[in-house]
């Protein structure tokens, strides 16, 4: 799958009511260990895959907006299955509706997505220990310094 035309990764929830396919590539992908996220996920850090709202297409189902909280004091909105109530991706205050955080946990193959970036190591579980070939950050970072120049390409486009 050398093109974005001929990318698709699909995934779902637990109870397959709600599947859904990435068309293209993620942006980019976060490994995020703050504690907020380590709260939310009830594990060591959240996996999540960054792609263009119009790039998930809804195979199935019809998720359910659930607003939490967040850190940012903006909160998020969280899209879960009505039946299982996992849930499948967030749209967060930044980017709102444009972007959606896949939960990579979600998809059928997830191993095909790994982390691009460690973030918010600093509150990372001591006992998690990351890949010293993968770039990891004290906080949040410049997408500049990390992203791929398509990557940023795709993100101007998406946001004019």
């Amino acid at each position: 799958m050398t093109t974005e035309t001929a990318y698709s990764l699909e995934g779902g929830c637990t109870c397959r009511a709600l599947r859904y396919r990435l068309t293209s590539r993620p942006l980019f992908v976060h490994c995020c260990h703050c504690r907020w996220c380590q709260r939310e996920s009830g594990s060591a850090f959240a996996l999540n895959a960054m792609i263009e709202a119009a790039r998930v297409e809804l195979l199935s189902g019809t998720p359910e907006r659930v607003h939490t909280p967040s850190n940012s004091g903006k909160g998020q909105d969280i899209m879960r299955c009505p039946q299982c109530r996992i849930a499948v991706w967030s749209h967060y205050a930044g980017a709102g509706e444009a972007v959606s955080f896949v939960r990579v946990g979600t998809l059928d193959e997830p191993d095909r997505l790994p982390p691009d970036i460690h973030i918010f190591t600093m509150s990372k579980q001591p006992w998690v220990q990351l890949n010293p070939d993968t770039p990891a950050v004290a906080e949040y970072y410049d997408r500049k310094q990390f992203w791929p120049e398509d990557s940023l390409a795709r993100r101007r486009a998406m946001l004019g």
